[in-house]
């Protein structure tokens, strides 16, 4: 580990203390997990502290660990959060897991951080974390009328429904979906004599 690393990583442990969950460094990274109630204090130190100033945020995507065969994860969804110092040149992963698998819910970041707006957006869209204090919290990619969340590791490949133009309605409708499953095996055609040396 670098003297940076290790300089950055012992100022969050002296700093935060209790309220780290973890810290982890691998990979030239450092990664920090709080709880969701610390998370927006947290961020704001991590924001506003001469020590820290991580005054960009650079990415905000959702997690899924249903299916996490690793370290013990005691909740399913998760934020992780990449922050930039340009003033201090470092970068920090920040991580919380939801309380509630039924239904996540975290603060948003929108106020620290501008560019959490449509990072925030697409997490609630694609995984159903919910933002609370988020100003437009709406569906980014998916439409409008879609069920369900498709980064969700439970979500079906085909999903729930499927929309199609009717013409005699002149408006899309959706329907159940109706894809039947298939084999993809490719399909040999070849010449007789394919590979034959001499018959020429």
């Amino acid at each position: 580990m670098s003297e940076k690393l290790e300089h950055l990583s012992q100022s969050l442990a002296n700093r935060f203390g209790e309220q780290l969950k973890e810290i982890v460094v691998a990979r030239n990274e450092v990664t920090v997990v709080v709880a969701a109630s610390d998370y927006l204090a947290v961020a704001q130190a991590l924001r506003d502290e001469p020590d820290f100033r991580f005054e960009q945020l650079v990415d905000l995507t959702g997690l899924d660990y249903s299916s996490f065969s690793g370290a013990e994860i005691s909740a399913r969804f998760a934020v992780s959060v990449h922050l930039l110092s340009l003033g201090n040149n470092q970068r920090l992963r920040l991580r919380t897991f939801a309380d509630d698998d039924s239904f996540p819910v975290l603060s948003s970041l929108v106020e620290l951080w501008p560019s959490a707006n449509w990072f925030e957006r697409e997490a609630f869209d694609l995984f159903g974390i919910t933002f609370v204090g988020h100003p437009d919290l709406r569906r980014i990619l998916t439409d409008y009328g879609f069920v369900g969340y498709p980064f969700r590791k439970d979500f079906p490949v085909t999903g729930y429904v499927e929309m199609r133009y009717d013409q005699e309605l002149g408006r899309v409708v959706y329907q159940p979906v109706t894809i039947e499953p298939r084999e993809n095996t490719p399909r040999i055609v070849r010449d007789e004599n394919y590979g034959n040396v001499g018959n020429g």
